[in-house]
C-alpha cells in the first residue's frame, strides 16, 4: 500500500486498486460479506478476472465498483470505505458532480422545489408522460416511487412554535433533526419534541444543515466539509451552552459521532492533551475501561497511525469533543431511565411490531436502546427481527438509482423475508432510508421507535 504522502499523488483508480490488492490479501469479506454487499461481491469479480483469466479490468469497471459502495459500515475493516470514499472525491474533482446526483441528494432543494411548485411535481411524478421523463433526468429507476413531501416541513413546525430560539429551562436539549425527519417525515421529529417535553426539557433547534453523509457517499468533498463545519459549530456552541445534544437519525449519528472522529486520536494536539511522553502514541482503550489507553511506540506505528484521513483539516479536538458529547436519542432516553428520570406513564398498546436494527445504528456499537425502552410499554409484543449482517439495501438514495435498484432488492430480500415470516402488524426502525424500502418491498406501515413511545405517552 502507498504511503501518506504517496497517497497524496495517487488516481482514483490507483486507490482502488489498493484496495482490491488489500481486501485480495486479506479474503475476509469474500465469504462473510459475499450476499450483504454488493460492492465487495463486484471486488472479488473483477480480482479473478484480472489474475485467474487474465483479462485487465478497465478503468469503467472501477469506476462502477466505486459506484457501488453506500458505506454502510458493515464491513470489519474501515480503511476500505473510507479510501473507496477517497477514490470518488477524486474521481468527481476530475468530472464533477451530475446534476441528477446533486438533485437527488440534496433533500432540502427538492422540499423545497416540492413547496414551492407542488401542482406541478405531482403532475410530473403521476402523469405518463413527464413522469418517465423525470425519473430518466434524475436516474431513477421506473419502479421507484419518488418520495412525497409534506405541507409542512419540520424545521417550518418547530420555528412556529418557538424551538428555533433559545428559551429558559433547567434542562436544555439541542436535537439535530436530519434531512429525513427534518423534511420527509416530520412527525419524527416532533414526536422528539414530544417525548422530551414530557420529560421536562426545553428543547432548541438551532440552524442546520444536511450532516453531509450523502455527499460524502457520492464524492463531493467540498460540500461534505462545509456542512461538517457548519454544524460542528452550532452543535459545539450549544454545548458549550450546557445543552445536551441528540440526535434521531442514526446516519446522521455515524457521520457526526464515529466518521468524523476517525484517526483524531492519533492528532498531535490529542496526544499532547493526554499527555502522551516522547516516543508513543497513546490510542483510547473503553474496552480497558473508562480513560484507559494502548500505549503504542511511535517509532513503530507513526508512519500509519496519523491524522491524514478524509477530515484531517478540522480540528481534530473538535471533531472528538463533538462526538463525546453527541447522543442517539434511544441512548439519551436510556440514560434518564437509569437515572431514574425517564417518565414511564405508557399506555398499554396490545400490539404486535417487529423491530430492525439499521446498519449505522449497528455500526456505533450503542446495544439496542429502542428495543429496551420500546419493552417498557405495557402489553407491548415487540421482537427484533435480522442480524447483524441483514440490511434492508437500501444505501441512502442509492436504491432509487437505476443502475442500484435490482441489486438494493437483491440486498434486502433476506431481511423482507424474516419479516415477512414474522408477520407482525407494524415494523419499527431508526432509520428512515430502511422505511422508503420497507414502504417498497412489505405490506407493513413502518414507525421510528419515538412515533411508538410518543404515542405511548399520548394515550396514557
Amino acid at each position: 500500500m502507498a504511503s501518506s504522502d504517496d497517497r497524496k499523488e495517487q488516481t482514483p483508480q490507483q486507490i482502488l486498486k489498493d484496495v482490491m490488492r488489500l481486501c485480495a490479501d486479506c479474503d475476509t469479506c469474500r465469504t462473510m460479506m459475499e450476499e450483504d454487499c454488493a460492492f465487495f461481491l463486484e471486488l472479488y469479480r473483477l480480482w479473478d478476472q484480472e489474475h485467474e483469466d487474465g483479462v485487465p479490468v478497465t478503468e469503467s469497471q472501477l469506476r462502477y465498483l466505486a459506484e457501488l459502495c453506500t458505506l454502510c459500515g458493515l464491513c470489519p475493516c474501515p480503511k476500505i470505505p473510507m479510501d473507496v470514499m477517497e477514490a470518488k472525491s477524486r474521481y468527481i474533482e476530475q468530472e464533477g458532480m451530475p446534476l441528477a446526483t446533486r438533485l437527488l441528494n440534496d433533500v432540502p432543494r427538492m422540499a423545497r422545489l416540492c413547496g414551492t411548485f407542488p401542482k406541478l411535481v405531482r403532475a410530473m411524478q403521476s402523469n405518463k408522460v413527464f413522469g418517465p421523463l423525470l425519473r430518466k433526468a434524475m436516474r431513477i429507476h421506473p419502479d421507484r416511487d419518488l418520495p412525497s413531501f409534506p405541507k409542512q416541513n419540520f424545521f417550518e413546525w418547530a420555528a412556529r412554535q418557538g424551538l428555533d430560539r433559545r428559551q429558559a429551562g433547567d434542562h436544555q436539549v439541542t436535537y439535530f433533526v436530519g434531512c429525513t425527519a427534518g423534511y420527509l417525515f416530520p412527525q419524527i421529529g416532533r414526536s422528539v419534541v414530544e417525548i422530551l417535553q414530557h420529560n421536562g426539557a426545553t428543547v432548541h433547534v438551532p440552524p442546520q444543515q444536511c450532516c453531509g453523509m450523502p455527499y460524502l457517499v457520492e464524492g463531493d468533498r467540498k460540500r461534505t466539509l462545509h456542512l461538517a463545519q457548519d454544524n460542528m459549530k452550532q452543535l459545539l456552541q450549544a454545548r458549550k451552552a450546557g445543552d445536551e445534544l441528540i440526535y434521531s437519525c442514526p446516519t446522521c449519528g455515524y457521520f457526526l459521532k464515529k466518521l468524523l472522529k476517525e484517526r483524531a486520536y492519533y492528532s498531535d494536539p490529542f496526544q499532547k492533551s493526554v499527555d502522551a511522553a516522547e516516543g508513543e502514541l497513546k490510542v483510547p482503550a473503553p474496552e480497558k475501561g473508562e480513560g484507559q489507553f494502548w500505549i503504542l511506540k511511535k517509532s513503530m506505528y507513526h508512519d500509519i497511525l496519523k491524522d491524514d484521513g478524509y477530515f484531517s483539516s478540522i480540528d481534530p479536538m473538535e471533531r472528538i469533543r463533538l462526538s463525546d458529547h453527541l447522543f442517539d436519542f434511544g441512548m439519551y432516553l436510556t440514560r434518564l431511565h437509569a437515572k431514574g428520570r425517564l417518565a414511564t406513564d405508557f399506555a398499554p398498546m396490545p400490539e404486535r411490531l417487529a423491530y430492525f436494527a439499521p446498519c449505522h445504528m449497528r455500526e456505533q456499537k450503542m446495544g439496542r436502546p429502542y428495543l429496551d425502552l420500546l419493552t417498557l410499554i405495557p402489553e407491548l409484543d415487540i421482537e427484533e427481527v435480522g442480524n447483524d449482517y441483514d440490511c434492508c439495501g437500501m444505501g441512502g438514495v442509492f436504491g432509487f438509482k437505476d443502475h442500484f435498484h435490482q441489486k438494493s432488492l437483491d440486498l434486502g430480500e433476506p431481511l423482507m423475508k424474516k419479516i415477512r415470516d414474522h408477520a407482525p402488524q407494524a415494523i419499527v426502525t431508526d432509520c428512515m432510508s430502511c422505511r422508503l424500502q420497507f414502504y417498497h418491498c412489505l405490506p407493513y406501515p413502518v414507525y421510528h421507535p419515538v412515533e411508538v413511545l410518543a404515542k405511548a405517552y399520548r394515550s396514557a
